[in-house]
């Protein structure tokens, strides 16, 4: 069956089971197009318990749809593919922050969204790389914190704040790879491009970055910069919002090779396929499930997190 067959199926399917599909930026193509809302992983969250459809088919990798389940426990949450990982996510076990936790008993825990829902639950507050910045400035200057799971995200945040937060060993594996040589022989090469990069790439890349922010804010910097030709370090599938919402840009992808190949794909988030997503409709499976209690503990943060975000004029 051909792609066009196959996204038409999809779309008599979703009417069919009062479905909505949530689609994250990293996802292929072909995903992309026949998502409701493309967004990041909150985002789409926060989107799922705006509709009021029956079923959420989350496009994305597993933490992401755990976080859509705990903020619509009464809701049947699918995943087209269970093995849809995160490198972030698997580098971060709740026993093993449990032991770091014991051994600083006054820090308080601050976890980026990409963990398990069991280390959400051993946190005391969730962030995003686009309001963690914010967020951690609100804390206590004296507030000892334990940053977990991405090193790269966290030692950004401590240079922007001047805070020396303890962080967890754990990377992005696409994110971490990018070179910072590429990223400057393309400059040379592209000398009226702007580099554009996410806060989860290694210090190297970031400091020889023009801009550094989330998803959504390098979308917005984009739109608002003027520039027309930009030097894109993230994810891949990220260029098809790029391009679809900013059609007069040119975007160049940094490679992650000593070679400048271009192999930032996330092997995880393109396990997802069309094939998968239409059996994922047509047979109500995987469906996420989640002990009650689990969503409970998990969700506190991530309340803690959005309370704070609308205090401080992050989200509405």
């Amino acid at each position: 069956m051909d792609k066009k067959e196959l996204q038409r199926e999809i779309e008599e399917l979703k009417r069919e089971k009062d479905a909505v599909i949530l689609g994250h930026y990293y996802q292929r193509e072909e995903i992309q197009e026949v998502s409701d809302y493309v967004g990041d992983s909150l985002a789409l969250s926060q989107e799922a318990q705006r509709c009021e459809k029956s079923v959420i088919v989350f496009c994305g990798v597993h933490f992401m749809a755990e976080t859509a389940k705990i903020l619509n426990p009464k809701r049947k949450v699918l995943l087209p593919d269970m093995e849809a990982s995160c490198s972030l996510a698997e580098s971060c076990k709740a026993e093993d922050l449990r032991k770091l936790k014991g051994e600083h008993p006054g820090a308080m825990v601050v976890s980026y969204v990409n963990c398990t829902a069991e280390v959400k639950a051993e946190s005391d507050l969730i962030c995003t790389s686009g309001n963690a910045e914010k967020l951690i400035r609100a804390l206590p200057e004296d507030q000892e914190i334990i940053f977990a799971p991405d090193k790269n995200l966290g030692g950004y945040i401590n240079g922007v704040t001047g805070r020396k937060m303890l962080l967890w060993d754990g990377v992005c594996t696409v994110h971490d790879a990018l070179v910072a040589e590429n990223v400057l022989k393309m400059k040379m090469d592209n000398r009226d491009a702007k580099v554009i990069a996410h806060p989860e790439c290694n210090r190297a890349v970031l400091e020889v970055s023009d801009f550094v922010g989330s998803t959504k804010a390098m979308l917005k910097y984009i739109g608002e910069s003027g520039e027309k030709r930009f030097i894109v370090a993230t994810e891949r599938g990220m260029l098809y919002e790029m391009k679809r919402m900013y059609p007069d840009r040119e975007f160049l992808e940094v490679g992650s090779g000593k070679d400048g190949c271009a192999c930032t794909d996330c092997a995880y988030m393109k396990l997802n396929t069309l094939e998968k997503l239409r059996d994922c409709l047509r047979d109500g499976k995987p469906e996420i499930v989640m002990d009650e209690k689990m969503i409970e503990a998990a969700r506190k943060p991530i309340e803690r997190m959005l309370k704070m975000s609308r205090e401080l004029g992050i989200i509405k």
